[in-house]
């Protein structure tokens, strides 16, 4: 996997692309700056995504989303083990059996 480019990079091919004239197309920045038309379209939409321009989750909110999700399905297993165990236990102090 090639290394990525720097973020002070990415945010001047996105600046520049952002302020191009009617004539210059994103394939044509792209190519100047020796970068994929996609890849650009990406960083362009992950930055409209951090300056709030577009309404998506941010990187780092993604991560802790997926963080919280992983700690409520762990929550809900311990949960469950110990409504099994209250029910066992229950079911043997029980008398006459």
């Amino acid at each position: 996997m090639p290394k990525p480019y720097p973020q002070e990079f990415r945010d001047d091919v996105v600046r520049v692309a952002r302020s191009r004239d009617g004539s210059t197309t994103l394939r044509q920045v792209a190519k100047d700056f020796g970068i994929s038309e996609t890849c650009l379209t990406n960083w362009m939409k992950k930055a409209d995504v951090q300056d709030g321009a577009r309404s998506s989750v941010s990187a780092d909110q993604a991560a802790e989303l997926r963080e919280l999700k992983r700690r409520n399905r762990l929550l809900e297993q311990e949960n469950e083990v110990l409504r099994r165990a209250a029910a066992y236990l229950s079911q043997a102090n029980l008398p006459g059996k």
